[in-house]
């Protein structure tokens, strides 16, 4: 635990809701918005801020299309993202000593 240092732990993923949006895309790929919205509680304006910051970030790609005439935003993580997700969770590992 001695290298361990707080700072080192990744401030865009360490959020509340961008550590559950991460580690939801991290499990299933990618989600829709609404599924998004469902599985963390999120209000529309605050998922979509937590969205954007993942994205300017370089973590997710967002893509929107229509299904049905109807519009559909889609969030998957990128392999960048998958990265840091991975890092992330090695700082963690460090923090408890595994």
């Amino acid at each position: 635990m001695a290298d361990f240092n707080s700072s080192d732990l990744d401030d865009v993923i360490h959020g509340r809701m961008r550590l559950g949006l991460m580690a939801y895309l991290a499990s299933v790929g990618s989600a829709s918005f609404g599924e998004l919205k469902e599985r963390t509680g999120a209000t529309d304006g605050n998922l979509s801020t937590h969205l954007r910051k993942l994205e300017d970030a370089g973590y997710i790609a967002i893509t929107k299309r229509f299904v049905d005439r109807k519009p559909r935003t889609d969030a998957a993580l990128t392999d960048a993202g998958r990265k840091a997700w991975m890092a992330y969770l090695d700082d963690l590992k460090k923090l408890v000593g595994e």
